[in-house]
């Protein structure tokens, strides 16, 4: 499939989702079976238009029904699912198109997601791209009885463990996904459409207080020094922003963000995507903070030419600056969170460092972190 796409300046190879892998593969077993034939490539079109010409593997079939498999290709998208085989079974039944799954496929334990309560992980749009196949090859070969799909990855369960499906209340494997089905390398939008399911299935399980950490270190720091329960946490990587209008979007009540510094001296700044390649600033703003705070020049200079926020601490600290500055601070991470929120939804943050501890809160903190202290919820 020569479909690229270019990030940061380089080409990269496009691949195909999970569901395009289960469409085609139920198309191609559909096939199969009706004609009783083994066939060396299978076309699907996808919802963005892109026609796949995929090989089936792992054949085998008899008058009533046909397996066979889709490989998953992520590209040049680093995808723990790339490689692995999506599997189709198709067996003749009297009448109409059924879905289910099987091995390694999820099933949804917990309201707020696409597909119900009970449901297999099927999510929508590829539901709609195997309905559609299905239906498209019994008009092909003038079928009018009916047919049952079964859908399995061997490796489902295993690779699930990786995912986010056991905190979304997906149990037992993958969900099979995709909206466009081919997948964008490094897409941003499908990683906030991670985090915005992750924050519909906390809103759907009644919760209104929303805890957002950017990765594991604000996990790990939270569980060890400030108690925090974190089982009921969203992950936002860089995403602040994003975060915040969906928070609003979703009527939670307030939004708590933990983070290093590194990350939140950005946001203090109007950065709402705190990625290296859109802007940095850290040092900068400490540096001028410190001047504010009566800093000579030399020191501003330092704390300005510190290759890591944890070095700029440091050197705040030596002049007895680091109150001042980190309440400056804080005080611009609230203003900017809350005006991404339009004062809609209250904010407040954390600010830590591994090597220096809890260094500032905004003013909201305090409060909100009692609501997400262990024993307390």
């Amino acid at each position: 499939m020569p479909l690229f796409t270019v990030k940061e300046g380089k080409e990269m190879r496009c691949g195909y989702t999970t569901g395009s892998c289960a469409a085609a593969a139920a198309k191609a077993a559909a096939v199969i079976v009706l004609t009783g034939r083994r066939i060396e490539v299978i076309s699907l079109q996808t919802p963005q238009g892109t026609v796949l010409h995929l090989m089936p593997e792992d054949i085998s079939f008899g008058p009533q029904s046909a397996t066979c498999a889709i490989r998953k290709d992520s590209g040049d998208d680093p995808d723990i699912t790339d490689g692995m085989l999506v599997y189709g079974t198709v067996e003749k039944t009297p009448s109409g198109l059924s879905i289910a799954g099987g091995i390694g496929i999820g099933r949804v334990t917990k309201p707020g997601l696409a597909c119900a309560v009970g449901d297999w992980a099927i999510n929508p749009v590829p539901r709609r791209m195997i309905t559609e196949a299905l239906q498209q090859v019994c008009q092909q070969y003038g079928y009018t009885g009916g047919l049952h799909l079964t859908l399995s990855i061997p490796d489902g369960q295993r690779l699930a463990q990786k995912t986010f499906n056991p905190r979304l209340g997906i149990v037992g494997g993958l969900s099979i996904l995709g909206t466009s089905g081919i997948v964008d390398p490094m897409s941003e939008q499908a990683l906030v459409d991670t985090i915005h399911t992750e924050m519909d299935s906390r809103r759907a399980a009644g919760q209104t207080h929303l805890l957002a950490f950017f990765g594991n270190y604000g996990v790990d720091f939270s569980c060890d020094h400030l108690g925090v329960d974190v089982s009921q946490r969203v992950t936002i990587s860089n995403y602040v922003g994003e975060t915040l209008d969906y928070a609003a979007y979703k009527g939670f009540s307030d939004v708590l963000v933990i983070g290093h510094i590194g990350k939140l001296v950005k946001v203090a700044q109007g950065i709402m995507n705190t990625h290296s390649r859109y802007a940095d600033g850290r040092t900068t703003l400490l540096a001028l903070e410190a001047v504010f705070a009566g800093a000579s020049g030399r020191t501003a200079r330092q704390i300005y030419d510190s290759l890591t926020t944890d070095e700029a601490v440091r050197l705040l600290k030596e002049q007895n600056l680091l109150e001042p500055v980190m309440t400056a601070v804080c005080e611009k991470i609230e203003a900017y969170m809350d005006q991404r929120t339009h004062g809609e939804v209250p904010t407040a943050a954390v600010v830590f460092s591994n090597a220096y501890g809890v260094l500032g809160l905004t003013s909201r903190a305090q409060a909100f972190l009692a609501l997400h202290t262990k024993g307390e919820r």
